[in-house]
């Protein structure tokens, strides 16, 4: 028998009760069974006010918390505006493709052969798709604008966590000859050159959105909401002619080659309407392949390159001294003996002409002549009347990267400068700034505003010089193109050409290095001209440095088809043209 019944069944026999007992007796104080309690009832009431607190004062918060968890909401892309020529032929337009992502732990987790199979489909080693998959992101692109035939192989790999997604590619059918005008875009179809870039707003359109729930491998199974629809781009119709572009593209290339020339530009415009029918630059490049990719082949050298323009600037000059009255076309200058001096500095004329007309002097092209009759004018009046053409003047194309040119304020002209400035020399212009000054004597004296967009109105033009003004300086320069003038080579059978030879220097470093720039512009018909082409070809080493044997075939190629082509009637009876030399302008 154990001690402690002993002891009770004692207490039992002495009368004390159960409850009494030594062996219940408590000896811990009352005060801890209290605190214990107390804390009992304290966590109690924090559950209850934690509860309260996130299903009255944070209920949003958890649900955005928990819709991140299997809620999505994805872009619905818009497709870009085509661009198309004048007559709806395709320069760009955005094809279907798929962009591959991953959520890189659960595609980690597939067998090593499909990772591998993976790889060779998207044109990667297995090392370098293992990198990619090395990430902490739950979303990597693994390859963007994937061929829809690849992508579906993908998809049947079945490899978890991997998905696609619909965006578009650029295409550019017309390749490299209508690179530097339409551009391109880059991966996120975004324009980064020309009208891709220059007209973005409106050809990009506006991406939509809807809201999906997704499971934890990142399929859809449920469509919640369309939150806002995509809005397409915009199509536009360029001034451009495709089959305008081709020709000038292709005799400008072979000239090139002939040559042996560094690099080249054409542009064609519409007389009546200011519309760009084309523009070339040599070298090019492939839009639609990009890999390959340099500086000289980007430059839109018609638009960004300024140059010298040399003796294409002497009929301005001219029309000055005509307008003003300070001479006529008969007005008789002596060039001889083939030198001048300006203070220190020495004008020469690539030949000893004697006495020239005004006339001769744009035929023969005399700097002499040039200059004799720019040193009667203020400087101010040559300078407005450069700027009033555009020199020196950002221009107003509606294209990205077009140049200003350089010409200084006539304050700060010496009398060689105000002299050479006036057969181009220390002035600066660009390509299409130049063709677009001579609208002044194919419009009968006024400008109008050019434009890459397809115009179905004439626009208005603003007076420079005068009707006659205008037509007496196109009837000199239509002597460049004759027996006698500096580019017969010029010539077209079947229609009267009017134009000005430019040969130029190269400056490098701030001196005159013998590297040759080689313009010619001109336009035709001469009775009602349509069309004005301008052709410049840089530092060609084959067949010498003027641009009458070099630059006015050229012209002559283009301009002959491209009046063929617009269907101009021909304005001279001359059937055949015999090849002759012209004479060499002064540089």
């Amino acid at each position: 028998m154990s001690r402690s019944a002993s002891t009770s069944r004692t207490a039992a026999a002495r009368g004390v009760a159960f409850s009494s007992s030594p062996v219940l007796d408590v000896k811990l104080p009352a005060w801890r069974s209290r605190f214990v309690l107390f804390l009992l009832f304290a966590a109690f009431i924090a559950l209850v006010a934690k509860a309260l607190y996130l299903q009255g004062f944070t209920k949003d918060f958890l649900k955005q918390q928990g819709a991140n968890r299997y809620a999505r909401t994805l872009e619905l892309p818009a497709t870009r505006g085509k661009i198309t020529d004048r007559n709806g032929q395709v320069l760009a337009s955005s094809v279907p493709v798929k962009a591959i992502w991953a959520i890189p732990d659960d595609v980690l987790e597939a067998p090593k052969e499909k990772i591998q199979q993976l790889a060779k489909l998207l044109d990667m080693t297995e090392a370098e798709l293992r990198k990619k998959l090395d990430s902490d992101r739950q979303f990597v692109y693994l390859k963007r604008q994937v061929e829809p035939a690849i992508s579906d192989k993908i998809v049947a790999l079945g490899i978890p966590g991997i998905e696609t997604r619909k965006e578009y590619k650029r295409y550019y059918p017309e390749g490299e000859v209508m690179a530097h005008v339409v551009g391109f875009t880059n991966v996120e179809d975004v324009g980064q050159e020309g009208i891709e870039l220059a007209s973005e707003k409106n050809l990009a359109g506006k991406t939509g959105s809807r809201r999906v729930i997704k499971d934890r491998l990142g399929h859809i199974v449920e469509d919640l909401q369309a939150v806002r629809p995509p809005h397409d781009g915009k199509d536009l119709t360029l001034s451009i002619d495709s089959k305008i572009q081709y020709i000038a593209f292709t005799h400008l290339k072979e000239a090139l080659e002939k040559h042996k020339a560094k690099a080249g530009g054409a542009v064609v415009l519409d007389v009546q309407t200011g519309e760009v029918l084309a523009l070339v630059n040599l070298p090019t490049y492939n839009p639609n392949d990009r890999s390959v990719l340099t500086g000289a082949q980007l430059r839109n050298r018609v638009m960004t390159d300024t140059f010298e323009p040399g003796s294409t600037m002497k009929p301005v000059t001219v029309a000055l001294a005509l307008e003003t009255g300070r001479v006529t076309p008969d007005t008789v200058f002596q060039t001889a003996p083939g030198v001048m001096s300006i203070g220190p500095a020495l004008i020469h004329d690539a030949h000893k002409q004697g006495s020239l007309t005004v006339a001769q002097v744009i035929q023969k092209s005399s700097n002499i002549g040039t200059v004799k009759m720019a040193m009667q004018m203020q400087p101010q009046e040559m300078w407005e009347m450069f700027t009033t053409l555009g020199f020196g003047q950002q221009p107003k194309f509606g294209f990205p990267g077009a140049v200003a040119g350089r010409l200084r304020n006539y304050k700060n002209w010496r009398p060689i400068e105000q002299a050479t400035m006036s057969y181009g020399h220390g002035i600066s212009v660009s390509l299409i700034q130049m063709a677009r000054a001579y609208m002044i004597f194919a419009r009968n004296g006024d400008m109008i505003p050019l434009t890459f967009q397809k115009s179905d109105e004439l626009p208005h033009g603003s007076r420079v010089i005068s009707e006659k003004t205008s037509k007496q300086v196109r009837l000199m320069m239509e002597t460049v193109t004759e027996p006698g003038g500096t580019a017969p080579q010029a010539r077209i059978a079947g229609y009267r050409v009017a134009g000005k030879t430019g040969t130029a220097h190269k400056n490098e470093g701030g001196r005159y290095v013998n590297k040759y720039l080689l313009d010619f512009i001109g336009f035709a018909p001469v009775s009602n001209p349509r069309v004005i082409v301008a052709v410049m070809v840089d530092e060609p080493t084959a067949g010498g440095h003027f641009a009458g044997p070099i630059a006015a075939p050229v012209f002559a190629a283009i301009m002959a088809n491209v009046l063929r082509s617009l269907n101009v009637p021909p304005d001279s009876s001359v059937t055949s043209i015999i090849p002759e030399e012209g004479v060499q302008e002064s540089m």
